[in-house]
């Protein structure tokens, strides 16, 4: 298919290495917004198909993560994604790295599913009618071809998220990164969206307040006050971070200013 071609053509003159290992460096970086320090001296390299992010309100999660797809860029030193620097293929970055936002009426833009599904096919290259008849095919794959002429805005809250997670998938990612995308829905939806994120080969990092989600990752990172307080497995940083959620039971652990 002819969009299948200009990908192709577009993958090759870009700079990215698709089998960067680590897929991901973070070099003396930092971060401003509006005159205050929301990152400081984040020095990371990530090789790891599963990554967890935990931290307290403010502690610079969202603004990480956001580094990795162009949402954010550096004030000071280097962020380096499938080996590219993101100052120069800010553009290209959402081809390679997908981004889910904690609320998903952040994130779709168009009127129905179907349109939200196929919208990923054409920034691909696919025409239009290429686009809307891939966007068919891939929501019946994923058992939502009922939902494809359905406004997003009547889908339930699981609804709304695990069709902007497929409008990511969609684009075949190399890397996913989810902002807390389960921390709206209940118990049922919950579980779905978890299998779902669970059996994709991607590689995946995710912030969560749910600590229970993270245990079997392969690393967590542990944010506060815009640093990076511990760098670990699960097993090491889930215990110590809820210690000292419990040593500090008067602050808000829920969502992130930045």
């Amino acid at each position: 298919m002819a969009f299948f071609r200009k990908r192709q053509e577009n993958a090759q003159a870009s700079s990215f290495n698709p089998d960067a290992d680590p897929y991901a460096v973070l070099e003396n970086v930092g971060l401003e917004m509006t005159g205050h320090q929301v990152l400081q001296d984040i020095s990371l390299k990530l090789s790891e198909r599963r990554i967890g992010i935990v931290g307290l309100n403010g502690s610079g999660k969202s603004s990480l993560i956001r580094l990795l797809n162009g949402l954010r860029l550096p004030t000071s030193g280097d962020v380096r994604v499938f080996g590219a620097d993101t100052k120069t293929v800010q553009r290209d970055l959402p081809r390679y790295v997908g981004f889910v936002f904690q609320n998903p009426d952040h994130q779709a833009i168009f009127p129905t599913v179907e349109e939200e599904i196929a919208f990923g096919l054409t920034q691909l290259g696919a025409s239009k009618t290429e686009a809307v008849s891939g966007a068919r095919v891939f929501l019946e794959r994923h058992g939502c071809a009922h939902l494809g002429p359905k406004p997003f805005a009547d889908l339930s809250e699981g609804q709304k998220q695990l069709i902007c997670i497929l409008a990511v998938l969609v684009m075949k990612p190399k890397l996913l990164v989810l902002d807390e995308p389960m921390s709206s829905l209940d118990g049922l939806a919950t579980r779905r969206i978890q299998n779902l994120i669970a059996a994709l080969d991607q590689r995946i990092i995710m912030i969560s307040h749910d600590l229970s989600l993270l245990t079997s990752y392969d690393r967590v990172l542990w944010m506060e006050g815009g640093r990076l307080r511990m760098d670990g497995s699960p097993q090491d940083v889930l215990p110590a971070y809820e210690a000292d959620i419990s040593a500090r039971a008067d602050i808000p652990v829920d969502g992130d200013a930045f």
